[in-house]
């Protein structure tokens, strides 16, 4: 059998495990295992908490937690104060572990790897589809991450805090991924996308790119990409006229990711200005920063972008085309797209993934020792009520 169609088994993945967290772990708290197997275990209980307010996504590292206890032959009480998708506020512990201090002292650093940085990223998702709760999510985070765990567990926060913005706002929310490895967040057995810069590029033209996607896709919906030349307006509407029975019928999207050093065909700053005028103009009056202001009428994808293109399609009778855009969606450009009430139907990021990186650092403390309350001194409120 070729190597590549072997699965490993339950002891070959309980070894990677057990070597991963011995290569992995800090290593003073495998000089803290040691120790405590010298002179005698003892039971214990973790807090684990987060400086800032964050959506609980502890799904990913519970299930960690429960094949490491597994491979061990032990158990570890889960006692989960904030189930997945609730909102916790700064230091607020999410949740309580307790067990052998042999079996757990050394997963520590392994544990925080994989709560802090989901329960940032799913904090974020929920901002930004319940900001926009009528555009449908894609999340394209996967080629931002630093390898493939990393990519599991931000799309996993995407659907944690979709889920969340779907309870509390109605939103559509996250729809799918771009990978298959991930799609299952979503209910979904396989990633979705259609075409990159490259393949628009390969084909020569905008159109021609549809055309070779047409034939060789063409029982799926269709989305194109229509910056490549910067004749966004143009390509849009010759694409349009080329595949008017997808036109009518819904089938067909144009995907707008303008490159944040230009404007949109036929858009300069008065133009853009003039544009949210027509449709928006609360958007444009009062006091806005600088950071507001671009996402407005500055160039790349802007609000105002995403308005005149809606224009030119609708007024060339194309009303059923549908406008996916991409490129820095995260909660803040979401906020500001809201407020322009920009005409979007998708939205394709990996912008939630978490900007500030030290905002995501979850932080664990054992707060119990063989059923006695202690703590280091200033974290007292960490203790169990």
């Amino acid at each position: 059998m070729a190597a590549e169609n072997r699965q490993p088994s339950e002891d070959q993945a309980a070894g990677t495990r057990e070597d991963t967290i011995a290569d992995w772990s800090d290593v003073y708290f495998k000089r803290t295992k040691q120790a405590v197997g010298r002179f005698g275990d003892a039971q214990v209980t973790y807090a684990l908490f987060m400086r800032r307010p964050v959506i609980s996504a502890p799904g990913l590292v519970v299930d960690w937690l429960n094949q490491v206890a597994a491979d061990r032959g032990v158990e570890f009480d889960v006692d989960l104060r904030y189930r997945e998708g609730k909102w916790v506020g700064a230091g607020e512990p999410i949740m309580y572990i307790t067990g052998s201090l042999y079996h757990l002292c050394d997963l520590e650093t392994l544990i925080l790897q994989k709560l802090g940085p989901a329960c940032v990223a799913a904090h974020n998702a929920f901002s930004m589809c319940a900001d926009l709760p009528h555009v449908a999510f894609l999340a394209m985070d996967a080629r931002h991450c630093a390898g493939t765990e990393m990519a599991e567990l931000m799309a996993y926060a995407a659907s944690v805090g979709s889920e969340r913005a779907k309870r509390k706002v109605g939103a559509v929310g996250f729809v799918g991924s771009s990978t298959d490895a991930t799609a299952h967040f979503f209910g979904q057995e396989k990633g979705a996308g259609t075409m990159p810069h490259a393949f628009i590029g390969y084909a020569g033209s905008t159109l021609r790119a549809a055309e070779m996607y047409d034939e060789c896709f063409s029982d799926e919906p269709m989305t194109v990409l229509v910056d490549y030349f910067g004749h966004e307006v143009t390509d849009s509407l010759e694409v349009c006229r080329a595949f008017s029975k997808r036109a009518r019928e819904g089938q067909l999207s144009l995907r707008i990711d303008i490159a944040g050093s230009r404007y949109m065909e036929t858009l300069d700053p008065p133009a853009s200005y003039a544009v949210l005028e027509r449709h928006v103009p609360e958007a444009i009056r009062g006091f806005r920063t600088e950071e507001e202001l671009r996402y407005l009428v500055g160039p790349g994808v802007s609000a105002a972008a995403i308005w005149r293109l809606r224009e030119a399609l609708d007024e060339a009778g194309f009303q059923k085309v549908r406008i996916v855009a991409s490129s820095g969606f995260g909660p803040k450009k979401c906020r500001l797209m809201s407020d322009a009430h920009a005409p979007i139907n998708v939205i394709g990021t990996g912008s939630f993934l978490p900007i500030r990186w030290s905002e995501t650092y979850a932080t664990a403390d054992i707060v119990e020792y063989d059923g006695k309350p202690r703590v280091k001194v200033g974290r007292e409120f960490l203790l169990r009520r």
